[in-house]
């Protein structure tokens, strides 16, 4: 089978899929000749710069096109169409863990700097002028962390806060049983007590806005290493021109340059209680690497064990669809058949499959079928009767 990595792959990820067996394609299409040539691939790689398009998973799946799966490097899928990718058959999958400690690095060195003003010092010693007492900043330790948006990165970044003394607190939808992190009731209880609140979650709508912003300490600062939409401007420029909150660090914004070495504006810039930087959370060389190579492994594992871990824009487990399922247990010969005796016996009684996994057992086979309907003693007495069954329970 064919992979194309069309912005790229590490070389050690290359390698891995070299020796599952594939065949990997690294040169960069532009939208028209990716067009063109996707039907030929068995897999799309991308990271931020291509766009997978409607135009283009059509193109690499219909008369005769081969795609079969989207991997995403890194976490965002939004230049990837998953409505088409769903339509088309198409699994879109992602690599989130790869830059996880990456992110969670960049938060906790934004809040270092601007808690110790440390960009400012080194401006103006670059412009030749030494300034202490204007620079004096404040400690982590001792001081409240507020987290929104507990996932991966907010866990490893809680790790990180407590190690330095911090008292961490936090929300989200979904409380991780072990965790750095203390669940409060509320966003807004999160931002009356931190002093440092950090955001690892949205990018489709504001969520700190004026109102949000006025909940804070007035020596509160704010970070945002997540997504630019994160934050309404206008009420943070406000809020920081006026000492609503007493800083904040930013890698991401509402308006980011497309390209490298192009201008970059923003009214924030007149402040200088802000510190910047240019969406670099994962841009290490050691997130890089790993993110390269999970992406590598989940596409891997997808065309060849049919896994749908890390899957997009589908389940990856029977339970997230939210509909009743059963399990039947079977213990069966190996040989030929046996699975299309199995279906046929199961469709015949409308019992729907949708999953089975087998593994060897000496000389037999153990086999679980996942299904829909409720096993009756009937659908049993069916499945044993097939010659090579040695048991049937559920």
């Amino acid at each position: 089978m064919k992979i194309l990595a069309n912005d790229g792959l590490v070389e050690e990820g290359i390698q891995y899929l070299h020796k599952e067996g594939f065949e990997v394609d690294t040169v960069k299409r532009d939208i028209d000749d990716l067009i063109g040539d996707i039907k030929d691939f068995d897999a799309l790689l991308v990271r931020s710069a291509t766009k997978v398009t409607r135009e283009v998973i059509e193109a690499g799946t219909r008369n005769g096109g081969k795609l079969k799966v989207v991997g995403r490097g890194g976490v965002g899928t939004d230049n990837i169409d998953l409505v088409a990718a769903r339509e088309n058959g198409v699994i879109v999958k992602f690599a989130p863990n790869g830059n996880t400690n990456a992110t969670a690095e960049h938060a906790l060195g934004l809040m270092l700097g601007v808690a110790r003003k440390v960009p400012f010092a080194h401006a103006t010693l670059k412009a030749g002028t030494w300034h202490k007492k204007r620079f004096q900043g404040v400690e982590l330790m001792g001081k409240t962390l507020g987290i929104i948006g507990c996932g991966r990165i907010g866990q490893a970044l809680a790790a990180k806060g407590k190690a330095l003394g911090m008292k961490v607190v936090g929300y989200d939808v979904y409380r991780k049983m072990d965790s750095d992190v203390e669940y409060l009731d509320t966003v807004d209880d999160v931002l009356k007590a931190a002093d440092f609140l950090s955001l690892h979650t949205g990018g489709r709508e504001t969520l700190i806005g004026a109102r949000e912003l006025k909940l804070m300490k007035d020596t509160a600062f704010l970070i945002n290493a997540s997504r630019g939409v994160n934050v309404d401007e206008d009420a943070l420029y406000d809020a920081l021109k006026s000492g609503g909150i007493g800083g904040a660090a930013l890698d991401t914004y509402r308006k980011e340059p497309k390209r490298e070495g192009e201008p970059f504006a923003n009214k924030l810039m007149e402040l200088d209680n802000v510190v910047f930087s240019a969406h670099l959370g994962a841009s290490t060389r050691n997130a890089m690497r790993r993110t390269g190579l999970e992406i590598a492994e989940v596409v891997a594992k997808y065309l060849r064990l049919g896994d749908f871990n890390q899957s997009v824009n589908a389940g990856q487990t029977v339970e997230e669809e939210g509909r009743e399922i059963y399990t039947i247990f079977i213990t069966h010969e190996d040989k030929p058949g046996m699975f299309g005796k199995f279906g046929m016996a199961f469709g015949e009684m409308g019992v729907n499959i949708r999953e089975n996994n087998s593994r060897k057992l000496n000389e037999h086979v153990q086999t679980v079928y996942v299904v829909h309907q409720k096993p009756t003693p009937e659908v049993c007495e069916r499945i044993g009767a097939i010659e090579g069954v040695k048991r049937v329970v559920y």
